[in-house]
């Protein structure tokens, strides 16, 4: 029988992952998840503390970086599917069944359609666009799975990316042709748009896409990123 491993990297996240714990141990079957992992890159704010709470949750500690923590989670999974969540993203009811029956039939990966806690019209509309099959309309908040199998095969993500590693990975089940969208809401938060401005967020996000496709390599968009976002 497949099971899935949850696994969610986390970094000072007091605020998110009580009540996502929860919100996934509620919303899943016992029978279909193999664990939930949470690799923490340094956490100092009680996040460790929370999770404690939560006897059935695996802790692993990693260098800072979600590629970094997202493979080290990877090689503690049991489960024949891995299941990349972040940890400020609510997946639907059932989720765990909805994974699994996509599995079956054949589709080796793929995320949810996405939606914002916002009523931004701009953010709505990059909600709806998350509909579409498109891999511009991709990214790592909308959660990830992937057989085990799939992942070795493609190496898993690479860990030169501080910044779109979500995307690189994604990019590479794109070209194998194993990628689908369930047609269910998962929703997560507009926390960064609030912090950054939703426009001027939007506008770097644009640019680093648009450097990603004209060839820069990983160390290039990381500067981009803590210069003009992460600062």
């Amino acid at each position: 029988m497949s099971k899935i491993s949850i696994i969610i990297p986390m970094l000072n996240e007091a605020d998110h992952i009580d009540n996502l714990l929860t919100h996934l141990l509620e919303n899943s079957s016992k029978e279909n998840i193999a664990e939930i992992i949470i690799v923490d890159g340094g956490s100092t704010d009680g996040s460790l503390n929370i999770i404690s709470k939560f006897k059935s949750v695996k802790l692993f500690n990693s260098s800072k970086g979600r590629a970094k923590q997202m493979n080290l989670g990877a090689k503690r999974a049991t489960g024949s599917i891995l299941y990349f969540l972040h940890a400020d993203s609510f997946p639907p009811k059932d989720f765990d069944t909805l994974i699994i029956n996509e599995i079956k039939n054949g589709n080796k990966a793929g995320c949810f359609r996405m939606k914002f806690n916002s009523n931004h019209l701009w953010l709505i509309l990059a909600g709806q666009l998350t509909r579409l099959p498109w891999k511009i309309c991709r990214g790592g908040d909308q959660s990830q799975f992937v057989t085990v199998s799939l992942f070795n095969d493609i190496e898993g993500f690479n860990e030169d990316f501080t910044i779109y590693e979500d995307n690189d990975f994604i990019a590479k089940l794109y070209d194998r042709k194993q990628f689908v969208v369930i047609q269910k809401w998962l929703t997560t938060s507009a926390r960064c748009y609030c912090t950054n401005g939703v426009w001027r967020l939007q506008y770097h996000f644009l640019r680093i896409h648009l450097k990603k496709w004209m060839g820069a390599d990983a160390d290039e968009l990381n500067r981009y990123y803590r210069k003009y976002v992460f600062k």
